[in-house]
């Protein structure tokens, strides 16, 4: 760290903050990072985060703004299920932050839900404050209900589905950001796309399983011949690129193909820019990205709280510098392979080994190097007939 300091690096100022208002949830998804995999933190945090913790989340996050004079922050509402917070928590939070920050800088607010508890008095809610809403939903009902399933086995697709009608209603549309799928292998990938269009979202996040090399995702095997993840999402690319339909955005094909034409742009999945996002939870500590929590106990903590410490202490912290330095941080095994900078080593959850912590390629290696490889090849083919026709006229 000491090195770094002295060269002259410094860490990027957070501009994404995930805000934890309710930390338990609704459905008993057998995927979930949260509550079915290595770190049980959850069972000890606040149900609800309380008036104190909102009201210094917000202070923190504007000495944040003042002091790195951050031109845009986003802020997404968050859980376990945030609409268990109930609507006056919500309304708090939102109009807090308000006040906080709208005179600061450009504020965007955002909720991630399972949808369940949408109702049109979270929807005023959401259109008096601007924050848009991302639903998960697994695609057709056999598919999303494998997995996203109330305690007692219920399946909630058609729950889900039906409050994503209110979203659809034209005064609602401009509040629904998209829609988040979890890839099953069983899955037919066609039908999972056609079951997502169908509740008409501006855009899809195709998220894979959350795993490691201690703990492979399903279906993922040593084998580094074997592709199934890029085998699922393939045939989708080329259906979604060849389409002349107004198709929905998904998020990891558009994120390859903008970072291969050198704009830069950086997801979780695929990229080397900088992470400035951190976790709040509802007891107020400051945290790593908590997809971590799927790694091993205790692997989001930075030793940070809102009511005692500034965010710029949680910058230095190893565990976020690490996602700060790009290329620096990959293994010697990606820095070799010829598409590093596109994939970035994928998504720093997915390379964590016991042994070597996170100094490792993305157990999902083999995956991203088929599907990457494959989006590349089409977009410089279309680029080489778009210049021979250029230059023929």
């Amino acid at each position: 760290m000491q090195a770094l300091r002295d060269r002259g690096w410094q860490p990027f100022p957070f501009t994404e903050f995930v805000l934890k208002i309710h930390s338990r949830c609704n459905l008993a998804c057998d995927y979930c990072y949260m509550y079915e995999m290595a770190d049980q933190g959850w069972r000890q945090q606040p149900k609800v985060i309380s008036p104190q913790v909102i009201e210094a989340t917000c202070r923190n996050i504007a000495e944040h703004v003042d002091e790195h004079t951050i031109p845009q922050v986003s802020v997404v509402l968050h859980g376990g299920e945030p609409l268990l917070a109930g609507h006056q928590v919500v309304e708090s939070v939102a109009r807090r932050l308000h006040e906080h920050l709208a005179d600061r800088t450009t504020l965007r607010l955002g909720i991630q839900t399972n949808g369940l508890l949408l109702d049109q008095e979270f929807l005023d809610i959401f259109r008096r404050w601007g924050i848009r809403v991302g639903v998960s939903l697994d695609g057709s009902e056999v598919g999303h209900d494998r997995h996203r399933r109330y305690r007692s086995g219920e399946g909630s697709h058609a729950q889900v589905v039906e409050k994503l009608k209110l979203l659809t209603e034209p005064e609602n549309r401009s509040l629904y950001s998209g829609l988040l799928c979890v890839i099953d292998l069983e899955n037919d990938p066609m039908e999972t796309y056609a079951g997502l269009s169908a509740c008409e979202p501006p855009a899809i996040d195709f998220l894979m399983p959350h795993g490691n090399w201690d703990q492979p995702p399903p279906g993922r095997t040593a084998n580094r011949d074997d592709t199934p993840y890029a085998d699922w999402l393939i045939p989708l690319f080329d259906y979604w690129y060849e389409s002349t339909r107004n198709e929905p955005s998904v998020r990891i094909f558009e994120d390859i193909i903008d970072i291969s034409l050198g704009f830069g742009r950086a997801s979780e999945t695929v990229g080397s820019a900088p992470m400035q996002v951190v976790v709040i939870e509802t007891d107020g500590q400051i945290e790593q990205v908590d997809t971590l929590k799927s790694a091993f106990p205790d692997a989001t903590k930075l030793g940070e709280h809102v009511s005692r410490s500034p965010l710029s202490n949680a910058l230095w912290n190893p565990s976020i510098v690490a996602r700060q330095l790009g290329l620096e941080a990959l293994s010697p095994a990606c820095l070799k392979c010829p598409i590093h900078n596109i994939c970035g080593g994928g998504h720093f959850t997915h390379r964590y080994q016991s042994a070597t912590g996170f100094l490792n390629p993305s157990v999902y290696c083999p995956d991203l190097f088929a599907l990457i490889s494959h989006v590349t090849r089409r977009l410089r083919s279309d680029l080489d007939v778009s210049r021979r026709n250029g230059s023929a006229r």
